[in-house]
């Protein structure tokens, strides 16, 4: 797993690329992507397969900002990005969420 961020030229825009890799999906036919970004919907926004079998999805964000996220793999498990910036306890679970710093 991995974030890759690049800040448009007025540093207001934050484009975060998350990424899934092969290992990390556990063998999963689709991931996707919730967050304060898209309102925790499990459904908004998957990540594509690519041929190597990692998922990714770039997603545009006002930069200044930490937003939290999990992944969801075949719309069962849900996974933390093992290269968050931080992570901090879910509200409603006994796990913690990523975050990413934009």
């Amino acid at each position: 797993m991995s974030l890759k961020k690049s800040y448009s030229k007025d540093k207001k825009t934050c484009n975060v690329t998350f990424s899934v890799s092969q290992e990390a999906a556990h063998g999963a036919e689709k991931v996707s992507i919730a967050g304060d970004f898209n309102s925790w919907s499990s459904t908004e926004t998957p990540l594509k397969k690519g041929k190597d079998g990692s998922f990714s999805v770039k997603i545009p964000l006002e930069a200044g900002k930490e937003y939290q996220f999990r992944y969801l793999l075949d719309g069962k498990h849900w996974e933390n990005d093992w290269a968050a910036d931080k992570y901090i306890p879910a509200p409603f679970s006994h796990t913690d969420n990523s975050v990413v710093i934009c």
